[in-house]
């Protein structure tokens, strides 16, 4: 399986480990009209793609003050509309836990919402390793690992996950990082210090609890959390502890059964990477340590 790294340093400096995005799609022709007959025909005719997205996942998807969709992911499909000549659609469907299910189910075409690709969710499987859907498939377009988010000054001195053994930490539910909260449950549990987990469902909920100090800290993607502690309280209020953890690929994720779409939807992000829009995108966001080489489908390295 494919593994990946950063291409750049950028504007945020993070350690991260790992190979270069590699190709398994190849480039694809990049031109608007090849990639738009490409598409599915009843995409072709309605003009329209429909995205399944939680607005809970700053920078890479909110609300902006006008109540707008914004952020990276809204950017660069901003940038494959005019690519591909159609328009995305992006419907809010709540707390993150509602993005992948509500997918499998047919409600929109796609998900784009910050969405970790990995080798569970390409399968279908669940945290126990039972298969309970059909998979996903994923086109890779950012890398990002496990960010723990602490109170301003990081008074517990928490470094590492084992940090957090006889502690209690907060996850937004339906993530990766529910469960490697529940993985680190056990780990505590062999050392006699159990890890106490509270699932909810946004990110301010959560942030809520690390600042009320119900939780000691937030297991969240590195660039959500680097970004609360940037901006809440204007950076008084909560600071990222130690490095970046575990770095994996971020997808837009689509049915298995939607290959076709994929295929195209790799070409498109491809050929913005190939022209400099994506490079652009990800400067004005702050954004450029995640940055891959070049677009693959299921490139999960786990």
């Amino acid at each position: 399986m494919t593994t990946f790294t950063n291409r750049c340093c950028g504007a945020i400096a993070v350690v991260v480990t790992g190979t270069l995005l590699l190709s398994a799609c190849g480039a694809g022709d990049s031109s608007k009209i090849s990639l738009h007959d490409r598409l599915p025909k009843t995409v072709r005719d309605s003009g329209v793609l429909k995205v399944g997205a939680s607005f809970t996942a700053a920078p890479m998807i909110f609300r902006s003050p006008q109540g707008e969709p914004d952020g990276l992911d809204p950017d660069l499909a901003a940038a494959l509309e005019k690519v591909l000549g159609i328009k995305f659609d992006f419907q809010d469907v709540g707390p993150f836990s509602n993005v992948l299910p509500g997918l499998l189910n047919k409600k929109y075409d796609i998900a784009f919402s910050g969405i970790t690709d990995t080798r569970e969710r390409e399968l279908g499987f669940d945290a126990a390793g039972r298969q309970v859907n059909e998979g996903l498939d994923f086109v890779d377009y950012f890398m990002a690992g496990v960010g723990i988010v602490v109170r301003k000054g990081n008074p517990d001195n928490v470094t590492k996950l084992d940090d957090l053994c006889g502690r209690t930490a907060a996850v937004k539910k339906g993530t990766i990082h529910d469960d490697l909260a529940a993985r680190q449950q056990k780990a505590c549990e062999h050392v006699g210090k159990p890890l106490t987990v509270v699932r909810t469902d946004t990110d301010p909920q959560a942030l809520d609890n690390v600042h009320g100090g119900q939780a000691d800290a937030y297991l969240t993607d590195y660039p959500k959390g680097l970004y609360n502690a940037q901006v809440v309280d204007g950076g008084k209020a909560f600071d990222l502890a130690g490095p970046q953890l575990q770095p994996r690929p971020y997808g837009i994720a689509v049915r298995k059964s939607d290959r076709q779409l994929r295929d195209v939807l790799a070409k498109a992000v491809n050929s913005l990477v190939l022209d400099g829009t994506y490079d652009g995108i990800l400067a004005k966001r702050q954004l450029t340590v995640g940055a891959i080489q070049n677009s693959v489908v299921n490139g999960s390295n786990s």
